[in-house]
């Protein structure tokens, strides 16, 4: 009986052992396993976050890149399109040189408004449309004939000898030399812009055109009054 309560009391506290010890285990694995899916947790967050911004900042990039080409006009464009900036520059050139003879030389008012209004509206334009140029990789000039050997090539330009005559004059032969010629030369303005409503593809140089086209025909028509009442 002794010897028989002995082995069973042993075998009870083996048994009690083993359940401790499983106990212990399932414990241990319990905690591991929830500190293992806490820690992924938290390094996939800290991991997904760099990867987002590069993303950004390529993003940002990109649209950097975009606007990079502001300063030309934005979209395709094609051969009318370069030859319409190309040939318009150096005619307001001439149309700025024209304005600024009427400094001293100018007597009618309306003359004189008119002047200012060219040199108001053509310089930015030629500064608009030598951007347009830079950003297309293509040169100012169309080449020769274009803003030389006395305008040929060119509709509206004056000769040298058109200019010398214009210089030569005041008062209200000026004002009426001047409506004369600046009227060929918007006429030829106009020309070259209606060219480029028909034949040109991008949308920023056809709007200019669309500029000109109404505001040198607007001019064209007071500077034909002032010469009716010269």
């Amino acid at each position: 009986m002794r010897s028989f309560t002995r082995r069973t009391v042993r075998k009870i506290a083996l048994v009690g052992a083993a359940t401790a010890t499983g106990l212990l285990l399932t414990a241990c694995g319990t905690d591991d396993g929830t500190s293992g899916t806490d820690h992924g947790a938290a390094s996939a967050a800290p991991s997904g976050s760099p990867s987002a911004a590069p993303s950004a900042s390529a993003s940002a990039s990109g649209s950097g890149s975009g606007s990079s080409d502001a300063s030309a006009a934005p979209g395709p464009f094609n051969d009318a399109d370069v030859m319409f900036a190309q040939m318009m520059i150096p005619h307001h050139e001439q149309a700025l040189e024209m304005a600024e003879l009427a400094e001293g030389r100018a007597e009618d008012p309306e003359i004189r408004k008119l002047v200012t209004a060219i040199e108001q509206a053509q310089d930015p334009e030629i500064q608009k449309m030598k951007a347009w140029l830079k950003g297309w990789g293509k040169p100012e000039s169309a080449g020769h004939g274009a803003a030389g050997a006395g305008g040929h090539g060119m509709a509206g330009m004056m000769s040298e000898q058109d200019m010398k005559d214009l210089a030569a004059v005041k008062g209200k032969a000026f004002d009426r030399t001047f409506a004369e010629l600046m009227i060929a030369h918007h006429d030829g303005a106009v020309d070259m812009a209606k060219d480029e409503q028909k034949n040109g593809e991008n949308p920023t140089a056809k709007a200019l055109a669309d500029d000109v086209v109404r505001t040198q025909s607007d001019e064209v028509a007071a500077l034909k009054r002032i010469l009716d009442r010269l």
